[in-house]
């Protein structure tokens, strides 16, 4: 697989992986990188992911031709939990076989592609199976999502470590300027200490900034 898959995950729920996701791949596709995005599994929706919608939405790009045929969101459960909890529920397990597929698919066609998460890396697919483990089969290179809130340290840190322990690679850590802490003493102390803490334990990735949006910014896209 030539095209490179990012892996958008966060230090916990809620932190911005969807809005980073989708201003990236805006970005890159400036840039002239053909970005498309996809959602590993999408809870708590039926039919469509509503991930995918808002990334569609950051990107203006309009509904696609991918998003129609699922491509970009083959694993849909209807109850918005973990997946494992969602996959119980609906009566359903997740095939990993079609998440895949439909990834291979993707980056015949595109030179970029973002794979968003469902929460952080221990969130459980299966019974059996943490989203930390699929990352490891597939070797996908890492986006981590933190930001300046209280707390984000401690939940980055666990994170960077979990990643190193089972040998994954940070591309970059993904800093979401739209999560700040509301003490501005925090929110540059945690900055400046996450820079130090990357330069020192993982010199290779890169730090990326992701600016807050105005909501007027977003727009409905047809689909």
């Amino acid at each position: 697989m030539s095209t490179p898959v990012y892996f958008i995950s966060g230090i916990d729920t809620g932190i911005g992986k969807t809005y980073t996701t989708g201003y990236l791949a805006k970005l890159w596709n400036e840039q002239g990188q053909k970005t498309i995005t996809q959602k590993l599994v999408q809870t708590g929706n039926v039919d469509i992911s509503e991930d995918i919608q808002q990334h569609r939405e950051i990107m203006q790009s309009g509904w696609l031709a991918e998003d129609d045929s699922k491509l970009t969101m083959p694993e849909i459960f209807s109850y918005p939990a973990s997946p494992h909890l969602a996959t119980k529920i609906d009566g359903r397990e997740i095939d990993f076989y079609k998440i895949s597929a439909a990834t291979i698919s993707l980056t015949e066609k595109y030179d970029v592609v973002l794979l968003e998460g469902a929460g952080g890396l221990m969130v459980p697919l299966t019974d059996t199976l943490l989203t930390i483990d699929y990352l490891v089969d597939k070797k996908f290179p890492i986006i981590l999502v933190s930001s300046g809130r209280l707390g984000s340290i401690n939940h980055t840190l666990l994170s960077l470590e979990a990643l190193k322990n089972r040998g994954l690679e940070l591309y970059a850590l993904a800093y979401n300027l739209n999560d700040e802490s509301q003490d501005e003493l925090i929110s540059k102390d945690t900055s400046d200490y996450l820079k130090n803490y990357l330069a020192l334990h993982f010199p290779q990735a890169q730090w990326i900034d992701i600016p807050k949006i105005e909501s007027q910014q977003l727009r409905k896209i047809p689909r």
